[in-house]
């Protein structure tokens, strides 16, 4: 039989598994944040004492990635000047709708209820804005107006 067409194991064709991607740049994160962090790998080494041997090396790699958030987290606050920046909520109008998006770290982000990453296009069209301001986003010159900013953590 040609060795093409032998099989050794199933274990020499699985795909090899990744360590999870840490995002690019500084990990910046509010109190929440920071919580959160310290929430999953609790979460993650309660697991791990009671998995599975198949089932433990994709908990350890998650814990991997949490650690080094952990060891990596710059506590942030929002800016003092009362504009728009990380760790706060900022109330727009955005083509006349109402929404209020909070600017948060990497790892808090929830697109869905309007929690962005610093990092995101609308997050970074924000900073810097004050209550009262119009910001071109998305082709548009007058596509967001800023109502009111405030710092997610508290004063």
């Amino acid at each position: 039989m040609s060795v093409a067409f032998r099989r050794e194991s199933d274990e020499e064709h699985l795909e090899p598994k990744f360590e999870l991607p840490i995002p690019a740049g500084p990990n910046l994160v509010t109190r929440a944040g920071k919580a959160l962090i310290e929430t999953r790998i609790a979460a993650l080494e309660a697991a791990l004492a009671q998995a599975a041997t198949e089932d433990a090396e994709a908990i350890r790699r998650d814990l991997r990635y949490w650690q080094t958030r952990r060891t990596t987290a710059i506590p942030t606050a929002a800016p003092e000047d009362g504009s728009a920046g990380f760790g706060t909520r900022v109330r727009v109008t955005i083509g006349g709708k109402p929404r209020t998006i909070a600017i948060v770290g990497d790892d808090e982000a929830d697109p869905h209820a309007d929690r962005l990453a610093f990092g995101a296009p609308l997050a970074r069209a924000l900073i810097g804005a004050e209550p009262g301001d119009v910001l071109p986003f998305n082709g548009r010159d007058d596509a967001i107006a800023v109502l009111g900013v405030e710092p997610i953590d508290g004063a």
